[in-house]
């Protein structure tokens, strides 16, 4: 069976309410007006009973008991001036004086006499002649005493004509209303129609179940927004990729996420796609794309993709590289020395091969231990060596200081590592693309209260418009090479110095100084003492 459409549905159920409504409200307002016709008429009934009651001649007859045909004669005029149903006057026994019909005068009521209580009495009478709207007045004699009552009625039918006089009058605007009632409901069909974009309940249904499924299985973070910047939805992995929690619905996003990159992104306040964005614990790429459906502005679509570890891995292979790079230049000034040798040998100068070897091997040797007899973690030992090797070969003399000093036990190793290593290898970039001679100079200082990182290029320093923006997110003063995202290098840096309690700092030229302190708050219980003079 075909389903009807949600306008047909909506407007068939709304003409059924309408109508079912009016038709009420028509049958309340007639059975209303029947009873309201009713108290007229019985209070017309009423008004003529009084005058009757107040006639000389029926009140004089009515006490002194000489009425004869004058009772019935004044109140069957009176009936026939007033169209009245019936006018009877009633003795205090009961017995009748007039009525319309001549048989019944001089017979008695079956039902007792109300008016001798003194006061008036009004109703629905079934009475011989049908249904009547009723009015009984009492009827006191010339001397004032209570002889009877003045009973008049006015038939039902009557009251009934004058009722079907009165509904074609409210059909009608009944009819209006109703009118009034189906064009709301046709426009009202339309307009939701037009909100739904024309989908049916069916495909509603469906579409929800699908958008419930796709937000909660996909493992991307999805925020939609309204208009207004208020979030409208936000699913499970969103929720756990923000630093926030609090994701309340329909309260603007700028009041849950706090100041920063995250939230100018977030926002909109930052164009672009692919936005790399750095939280306390995640690298998140942004994408904000507006929505707008028929020519409506419905709000926008964040989406949140973790790049946490995919940027580790990078990051990790960016190491490998520049371990390889480091191992091939190592390679290439072997290579070069035995090419050397061999050709000293071919001449058959022996004396003067083994001179050169032996100086080649302790100009290595000599380097190593320098750096070892300063640095007394082998990781950071390692990583000065290879980052040296790589900057000799791209002409960059990379230099540690004499002050420089690291015990083994130093508790930031770790962090030395990424710290050292993303700030030698900007280094030794702006230091290869500045003037000659191309150096860096590395600085090393483990004191009593935090651990000092000082690193200098002779390179061109940054830009003052760009000193301001340094640290941030996705910001970098290197082109892109269109394999992997730039500005996370001193981001990290910045990040993973600040949780450590930590501080950076830039100078702005010439060259560039980069100087980070570390806390010494996990420092070894014993340091191991100085055991050798810088060379």
């Amino acid at each position: 069976m075909r389903t009807k459409k949600l306008s047909t549905q909506i407007t068939i159920s709304q003409l059924t309410i309408l109508v079912c409504t009016v038709a009420i409200g028509f049958a309340l307002f007639a059975g209303e007006e029947r009873h309201q016709l009713d108290r007229q008429y019985q209070g017309e009934a009423l008004a003529i009973a009084q005058t009757v009651a107040g006639v000389p001649e029926i009140r004089a007859a009515m006490e002194y008991g000489d009425a004869g045909d004058l009772v019935q004669m004044v109140a069957e005029r009176i009936r026939r001036n007033s169209q009245a149903a019936y006018v009877v006057v009633i003795d205090r026994d009961g017995v009748r004086h007039s009525h319309p019909n001549p048989a019944l005068v001089g017979q008695p009521i079956t039902e007792p006499v109300e008016a001798l209580d003194g006061h008036t009495h009004v109703g629905i009478d079934p009475g011989s002649l049908g249904a009547s709207a009723n009015g009984k007045a009492p009827l006191y004699g010339p001397t004032g005493d209570l002889v009877g009552e003045v009973s008049v009625g006015i038939l039902e039918t009557r009251v009934t004509g004058h009722l079907l006089a009165e509904l074609p009058s409210f059909a009608l605007y009944t009819a209006l209303a109703l009118a009034v009632g189906v064009a709301a409901s046709l426009l009202l069909a339309r307009q939701l129609k037009r909100s739904t974009f024309g989908l049916e309940l069916p495909e509603i249904a469906a579409l929800l179940q699908e958008r419930e499924a796709m937000l909660h299985g996909i493992r991307e973070g999805v925020i939609t927004l309204d208009p207004d910047g208020r979030l409208t939805l936000a699913n499970d992995e969103a929720r756990r990729l923000l630093p926030t929690r609090d994701l309340q619905l329909g309260v603007p996003l700028v009041d849950v996420v706090p100041p920063g990159r995250l939230r100018d992104v977030l926002s909109g306040a930052i164009g672009g796609t692919d936005r790399v964005v750095l939280t306390g614990d995640h690298c998140l790429v942004v994408n904000r794309t507006p929505v707008s459906v028929a020519g409506r502005d419905l709000g926008a679509v964040i989406t949140l993709r973790d790049r946490t570890e995919m940027e580790d891995l990078v990051r990790e292979l960016d190491s490998a590289r520049g371990l390889t790079d480091a191992l091939r230049a190592q390679q290439h000034e072997v290579a070069n020395r035995m090419h050397t040798l061999a050709g000293l040998l071919e001449l058959g100068d022996r004396e003067q091969a083994l001179r050169y070897l032996t100086e080649t091997e302790g100009l290595a040797a000599e380097r190593a231990d320098a750096i070892r007899e300063r640095i007394g973690h082998p990781l950071v030992v390692a990583l000065l060596l290879a980052k040296t090797t790589v900057a000799a070969e791209r002409g960059v003399d990379l230099v540690l200081t004499e002050e420089s000093w690291l015990t083994e036990t130093c508790p930031h190793a770790r962090e030395l590592i990424t710290v050292l290593g993303n700030l030698v290898d900007n280094a030794v970039d702006a230091a290869a693309a500045g003037p000659p001679p191309a150096r860096v100079t590395v600085d090393l200082e483990e004191g009593p209260d935090d651990v000092l990182v000082r690193v200098r290029d002779t390179g061109t320093g940054i830009p003052p418009d760009a000193a301001a923006h340094i640290f941030d997110d996705g910001f970098s003063t290197k082109p892109a090479d269109g394999h992997r995202h730039r500005g996370l290098g001193l981001a990290l840096v910045h990040r993973l110095t600040r949780r450590r309690g930590g501080s950076i700092t830039v100078s702005e030229g010439p060259g560039a100084t980069f100087t980070v302190r570390l806390p010494q708050s996990q420092r070894a219980a014993s340091t191991p003492q100085r055991t050798g003079a810088p060379s």
